[in-house]
């Protein structure tokens, strides 16, 4: 378990540096933020892999886990696993972060100003898909068109 406790301590530690290069956008310069935000999620997707496929001899023994993704109650049988608990932590972080990539690069493609993003960040970093909602909905209301060319 202590492995899984460092692993989790990384991960998170990975992800924050990831969100301070982001929220950090107008501060940064593009080649350091890139280096940063290449490495965190990379790491990330790194740590997901092995805690999905590699890593399960770091269950406890004779407890494999069981379920499926074809039902909640097999995903909730899933996510008994401690390793598979941090597997699905890693993966919240990784795709959040590119979420918040994704609004930080589209906002700069289409000319929003950085501050009006934070509150959008703020949302992604913290409940992902509810950010993202802000961010789409900021970006229709902000630029002229835009709906007809989302992508």
């Amino acid at each position: 378990m202590k492995t899984l406790s460092n692993a989790f301590k990384i991960a998170t530690a990975l992800s924050l540096l990831g969100w301070a290069a982001l929220f950090g956008f107008p501060l940064w310069p593009q080649a350091g933020r890139g280096i940063v935000l290449t490495i965190a999620i990379g790491l990330l997707c790194a740590m997901y892999v092995y805690f999905v496929f590699g890593a399960r001899h770091l269950d406890e023994p004779g407890a494999r886990p069981k379920g499926s993704f074809s039902s909640l109650a097999g995903v909730i049988s899933l996510f008994k696993s401690p390793r598979v608990v941090l597997a699905g932590w890693i993966h919240y972080l990784a795709f959040d972060l590119m979420v918040g990539l994704y609004i930080v690069t589209d906002a700069a493609r289409l000319g929003i100003t950085h501050w009006w993003l934070l509150p959008a960040l703020f949302l992604a970093l913290m409940f992902g898909p509810a950010g993202l909602l802000l961010y789409l909905v900021m970006r229709v209301a902000m630029v002229p068109g835009v709906v007809a060319t989302i992508g």
